[in-house]
């Protein structure tokens, strides 16, 4: 009979057949929740021709999704910790799949902004929940590269969104974007197989026959057996107070990580909701402005990769006051009338250092924080940073409504990619905890607060 440390198995596992199993399931899941949240933007321009919606009833749609996704963070963030991580998972994706599909028939903006709510119920609780099972399988030396490579799968989402749009929408009507949604139903049964309980679960749930099945896959070598105890270390970090983020000289780095966050989090959600649009507005065809979408997305990608690459060698802090530089300085260049070439190259920045930022703000956030009040940090943190979410795209109505300039436009956006530049800038070193990993790391854990 052996005592088996279930953690030290997972950290120190070989990747195996098992760890792309989970990659790609998890990832595939992102590339939906990507597909329907970014939907909305590719199908704005036509949806207020067609409906004659004002800018700010437009921006309010764009916002409508994301208000459920607020609420489907906290809401099925607590439901996973009951009933377990995949029931929540596979339950969110049929909640935002059929609920999308639906979306296709609305006829009136009223219609449509509730079920944009309730399909963001879905796709917000479905992303802490799968970023937290995916941390929570990945070994410890490829965690940050794994949890950056399944992130990107918000990217693709919307890449194949964009992509779809270019063809589908002016030669079929916005509602067959809607109704492709559906397709993660066709995938469920294969989810229902091959997609794993969270090992934590099991282990609460005292499954442990459930969770030595698991570990045997995880690493095979170790030949575990019935008469085998397996031990969780036991964990408080979930119920450190919210003082404790404003002790230890740790205030005004706090105030600093919330004013990133919220930046951040509005630039991305302007940009994604708005973007078609202001590039329509400009002048450029709406097969052109839908690519604009897309390349965001690709650079997001780039970003994201890569961003994670360069804080491993530099430090998170530098790489993230150069990326936010970068995105403000792209924005209010894409105002200005230049060559076609060069403005997808202004997007494609855009995308890398607004995306890119806030995966690498998660990584900050949680190794900023002594492990005791990490969870707590990255909590309020995502959920300050999810009220920006929420202005973005009604900023965007409101920009539009005013008929301002269109380099004004970008000029108003890149604003907060310059507080949050600063504000990075002021986020002091104490406080951090001297025996997590170096601050140049991306994080592998504690993402379940997203």
């Amino acid at each position: 009979m052996r005592n088996i440390d279930v953690n030290n198995v997972i950290d120190n596992a070989t990747f195996s057949r098992f760890h792309w199993r989970v990659l790609f399931w998890c990832t595939l899941i992102i590339i939906f929740d990507g597909y329907d949240l970014v939907i909305y933007g590719v199908v704005l321009p036509i949806l207020m021709d067609e409906w004659q919606l004002s800018p700010y009833v437009a921006g309010l749609l764009g916002s409508s999704a994301l208000f459920g996704m607020m609420f489907g963070a906290m809401g099925f963030g607590m439901l996973s910790d009951r009933v377990g991580r995949k029931k929540v998972i596979i339950g969110c994706v049929v909640l935002f799949s059929v609920t999308t599909v639906v979306n296709g028939l609305a006829t009136t903006p009223w219609q449509f902004g509730v079920l944009r709510f309730i399909a963001g119920l879905g796709i917000g609780g479905v992303m802490p929940n799968v970023v937290s099972l995916m941390s929570e399988y990945s070994p410890a030396r490829k965690r940050s590269t794994l949890v950056a490579l399944m992130f990107s799968g918000y990217a693709v989402g919307g890449m194949i969104s964009a992509g779809l749009g270019i063809w589908i929408v002016p030669n079929f009507g916005w509602q067959i974007m809607f109704y492709l949604a559906g397709v993660p139903m066709l995938l469920l049964p294969l989810m229902l197989k091959y997609l794993p309980e969270s090992v934590a679960f099991l282990m609460a749930q005292r499954r442990e026959n459930e969770a030595r099945y698991v570990l045997q896959q995880i690493a095979p070598l170790m030949n575990i057996r019935k008469d085998d105890v397996l031990e969780v270390p036991p964990t408080n970090d979930s119920k450190a107070p919210v003082l404790e983020l404003f002790r230890n000289g740790r205030a005004m780095s706090t105030v600093m990580f919330w004013i990133a966050f919220f930046c951040c989090l509005l630039m991305v959600y302007a940009l994604g909701s708005w973007l078609p649009k202001l590039m329509s507005n400009a002048g450029y065809a709406l097969s052109s402005s839908l690519m604009f979408l897309m390349v965001l997305n690709v650079g997001a990608i780039v970003g994201a990769v890569g961003g994670g690459w360069l804080a491993d060698r530099l430090s998170l802090r530098s790489v993230l006051v150069t990326f936010f530089i970068m995105a403000s300085a792209s924005l209010v260049m894409l105002g200005y009338d230049s060559p076609m070439w060069f403005l997808y190259t202004l997007v494609g920045i855009a995308g890398a250092t607004t995306i890119g930022s806030q995966i690498l703000l998660y990584a900050y956030v949680a190794q900023y924080y002594p492990t005791a009040i990490r969870s707590t940090g990255l909590g309020w943190a995502s959920g300050i940073g999810r009220n920006g979410a929420i202005v973005g795209p009604l900023l965007g109505g409101a920009l539009l409504a005013t008929a301002m300039p269109h380099h004004m436009n970008f000029l108003a956006l890149a604003v907060p990619g310059a507080i949050a530049t600063v504000a990075i800038a002021l986020v002091g070193r104490r406080g951090l905890d001297s025996k997590s990993a170096p601050v140049s790391k991306l994080p592998g854990m504690d993402v379940s607060s997203n």
